[in-house]
């Protein structure tokens, strides 16, 4: 096991999917790792499927269709075992082969690409799930060891230029725009990297959570190398 994940407070260990769903956050716990050693060859897979976008959704019948070895065909069972387990308790998970993610480039002080340190948000009672079989995998940050962007003084003086509106309307300018999701690392921060076939439970930002949401990013694509990301 990556002692990085036992040794972190932010961070929940578990064993099974059922333990992963049941097992509440608390504290300053806002993250839980299904942690897995998995057989099988998810490279051959990626190999296999055809990039028709940048963001390509593969889909179960897509998964079957592919010609694999065996240890292809057990890398596809596995797949097929999580998005399976997740749509039955309710989620609905999604299978992407990535090239990139769009990039914002509309204002140089401030991204709110999922390049850029973020959280998620929803209205109902939720959590996100994601697991990256093959590429580059996810980081996440400690929430004291990051500020919200439009908290930096030099950021949020030009988010007020930007707005250009009534004062009191200025918070919910940047609820709608997204703005007040992203963070920036502190200097001594010291992001996680959530590794590859590890089936990870986030907490996200909604009324009724308990704990503070998960501050997560996505990451720079190793180069001529597509990711295969469950997300839900």
């Amino acid at each position: 096991m990556n002692p990085t994940f036992s040794n972190s407070k932010q961070i929940g260990i578990v064993t099974s999917f059922s333990e992963l769903i049941q097992t509440d956050f608390e504290g300053t716990r806002n993250a839980l790792c299904w942690y897995r050693n998995l057989e099988g060859d998810f490279k051959e897979l990626v190999s296999k499927l055809q990039l028709k976008e940048n963001i390509t959704e593969v889909t179960p019948k897509d998964l079957l269709a592919l010609q694999l070895s065996s240890q292809g065909n057990c890398a596809r069972e596995i797949i097929l075992k999580d998005l399976q387990e997740l749509t039955d308790f309710g989620a609905a998970p999604v299978l992407n082969l990535l090239q990139c993610y769009e990039r914002d480039t509309d204002f140089d002080f401030i991204t709110t690409d999922v390049y850029s340190f973020h959280v998620d948000r929803s209205p109902i009672a939720t959590d996100t799930f994601l697991c990256t079989y093959h590429g580059a995998a996810s980081d996440l940050i400690a929430n004291d060891e990051a500020q919200q962007k439009i908290l930096v003084p030099e950021i949020r003086a030009q988010l007020k230029d930007l707005h250009d509106g009534p004062e009191a309307e200025f918070e919910d300018f940047l609820k709608e725009n997204y703005f007040d999701l992203h963070y920036q690392a502190q200097p001594n921060a010291t992001p996680i990297n959530l590794g590859v076939r590890h089936l990870w439970r986030l907490a996200v930002d909604h009324p009724t959570q308990q704990v503070p949401p998960c501050i997560h990013r996505a990451p720079i694509e190793i180069d001529g190398e597509f990711r295969l990301l469950l997300i839900c």
